[in-house]
């Protein structure tokens, strides 16, 4: 579809890109906001796929719309594409853009945990996650998780959504090709690890093992609890536990930072890299 100009902020074809820092589309029917030029180009893979995630409609600074065209072309013909100047985009979004690149995306096929775990290989590496409410942080363990190979990311529901635009930026698109679930409690989620059959590991500043002595298996899992208090005792008891060596003088790693750094080991230790 041939660009199409938007004169007015007010412009109802443009809507959802209307104050997006105050109101994200989190939440809404499985809408989103994908900010910047790597993050459009996995929504673009993801549209592609005709897997989980399609584009809505495109908004983007007039003069990008040419250095952009490559990726655009990965967008089927029905996807509208509209563009502004930059005091009109500012103005749409109630900031300076400096990027110039919007997206509204929609997730429509939502999975339960015990769905997706039953989906994985016979060899796996999986990262869960319970009870992060960090943005940053939820996009960094996906970033972590694609770049050390691991098959899919478990959040239990108390997690905040991965979708939310910061996340999804920090993440530089990895929400969008990683395969993943946000729902059910952590009790269900471990039971369902169990069940399947994967050797199941909690970082924790106390953990029974160094990290880098984790004996690798076919199916892995790691898991990461919230930020500050960790994963909860009566978890802890239920699992393998591992920990990560540092100097003295700190309690703990960010949790994003700590899971890096984890699942490098255990991919490394399964053959992944």
């Amino acid at each position: 579809m041939a660009p199409v100009r938007i004169n007015d902020a007010d412009d109802p074809r443009i809507a959802e890109f209307r104050s997006i820092r105050e109101r994200d589309l989190t939440g809404r029917e499985g809408r989103f906001i994908a900010e910047g030029t790597v993050v459009l180009r996995m929504l673009a893979a993801a549209h592609r796929r005709g897997g989980g995630f399609v584009a809505e409609k495109l908004l983007l600074l007039e003069n990008r719309v040419a250095g952009l065209s490559e990726i655009l072309s990965e967008f089927s013909e029905d996807i509208p594409v509209y563009v502004a100047s930059s005091s009109v985009l500012d103005e749409i979004a109630g900031f300076h853009l400096h990027r110039g690149v919007l997206a509204v995306g929609q997730r429509r096929r939502e999975r339960t945990a015990v769905e997706l775990i039953a989906d994985l290989p016979l060899k796996a590496l999986v990262v869960a996650a319970f009870g992060i409410s960090n943005h940053d942080n939820i996009g960094s363990i996906f970033r972590n998780a694609a770049a050390f190979g691991a098959d899919a990311v478990l959040l239990d529901q108390s997690c905040c959504d991965p979708l939310y635009r910061k996340a999804l930026r920090v993440s530089v698109g990895s929400v969008l090709s990683v395969p993943y679930v946000r729902n059910g409690s952590t009790a269900e989620i471990l039971s369902g690890l169990t069940e399947a059959g994967f050797s199941i590991w909690g970082l924790s500043p106390a953990g029974a093992v160094e990290i880098r002595n984790v004996p690798a298996s076919d199916r892995m899992v790691l898991i990461t609890g919230t930020e500050g208090e960790g994963l909860p005792a009566d978890i802890l008891a239920r699992i393998q536990t591992a920990r990560i060596a540092q100097a003295p003088g700190l309690d703990s790693l960010n949790a994003a930072t700590a899971t890096g750094i984890a699942l490098y080991e255990i991919a490394m230790a399964q053959g992944r890299l």
